[in-house]
């Protein structure tokens, strides 16, 4: 069987998947009436935006809200990161993106479309990696494919891929239980790959790994992310792993979450070690810190002495987004 490029991405098709093209360059079809300025309209959409989303649960026979007039948009192709304390509803807002929940009030976009059910354009990465105990690595991987309907050889070949591009290439044959923590959890992000979703909603991946092992995984996810162009939106505890991997920080308040802020994260890409060490990585998280747990004066001394760097790298035409693939930015 020939090997696949896991660098070329793959389209799902009539016919199968459809191997090579650049997936960040995704194939767009003009209706007959539309113009070339309505397809770069379509193209500046963002590949999520949520619109005054409130959520509530009823817990002991009363009513608690967990997300409170929640608008903010992730840009496509990009990671954007969601960060606040404990209880804010960053797990619950992920799940109403992904559609496997309902917002009490306002609305999800998935590419300028509705949400309105379990959406197969997104793949979600949960906490524990929830792989199933019976299936080796590769069948773990495979699974969405045959819910699918993908026949056997191709689920198989693109499983392999994906396995590949993950790092676990000599561990397709594994159960779960013979495979560590890390490597569990980058299986899982495989699977949330198998069918090559538009969206890849993370929450928390890394959260049960030492420190050490977290920040080799960040970079490794970066990697995955520069080798798929898929837009990321990424829940975190860490304010360092926000800041590392993201474009943008969406700050959360204490429960009920609301926006208490969005912080641009002004480092060009791609990122490396020495990031964590800048200025301005440090400015940016001293922000973000301030708007989690400052008093106004400490939010507005932050973003103050913060607005020099982020005039600096635009005045130098460092790009938000790091482009891979070559493409204009």
């Amino acid at each position: 069987m020939a090997k696949v490029d896991a660098l070329a991405g793959s389209r799902r098709s009539k016919s199968g998947w459809e191997k090579g093209g650049r997936p960040v360059q995704r194939e767009s079809v003009r209706a007959p009436d539309q113009t070339w300025e309505d397809e770069l309209t379509l193209q500046d959409k963002p590949a999520i935006s949520l619109e005054h989303v409130s959520r509530r649960f009823v817990i002991d026979g009363r009513q608690v809200t967990v997300l409170d007039d929640v608008s903010f948009e992730v840009p496509a192709h990009g990671i954007t990161a969601v960060l606040g304390p404990n209880g804010s509803g960053k797990s619950t807002l992920l799940r109403l993106v992904a559609g496997l929940l309902t917002p009490d009030s306002g609305t999800i976009e998935i590419g300028g479309e509705r949400v309105a059910d379990a959406d197969q354009r997104v793949g979600l990465v949960f906490q524990e990696p929830r792989l199933l105990p019976w299936r080796t690595a590769i069948d773990n991987v495979a699974f969405p494919l045959e819910l699918a309907g993908v026949s056997r050889a191709e689920r198989r070949e693109r499983a392999t891929a994906l396995l590949d591009l993950v790092g676990l290439s000599a561990f397709a044959r594994a159960y779960p239980q013979q495979l560590s923590g890390g490597m569990r959890q980058r299986a899982a992000i495989a699977r949330a790959l198998a069918r090559d979703p538009q969206i890849l909603l993370l929450d928390e991946p890394f959260s049960a790994l030492d420190a050490l092992t977290r920040e080799r995984f960040n970079a490794e996810l970066l990697e995955i992310w520069q080798r798929t162009g898929t837009t990321i939106l990424i829940v975190t505890h860490s304010i360092a792993e926000a800041c590392f991997l993201a474009d943008e920080v969406v700050v959360l308040t204490a429960r009920p979450g609301r926006v208490a802020a969005r912080v641009p994260v002004p480092l060009g890409r791609p990122r490396r070690d020495d990031t964590l060490d800048s200025a301005a990585f440090s400015r940016a998280a001293a922000t973000i810190r301030a708007h989690l747990s400052g008093s106004p004066a400490d939010i507005a001394a932050q973003e103050a002495a913060a607005a020099p760097v982020s005039d600096v790298l635009e005045r130098a035409g460092a790009p938000a987004w790091f482009d891979p693939f070559g493409g204009p930015g």
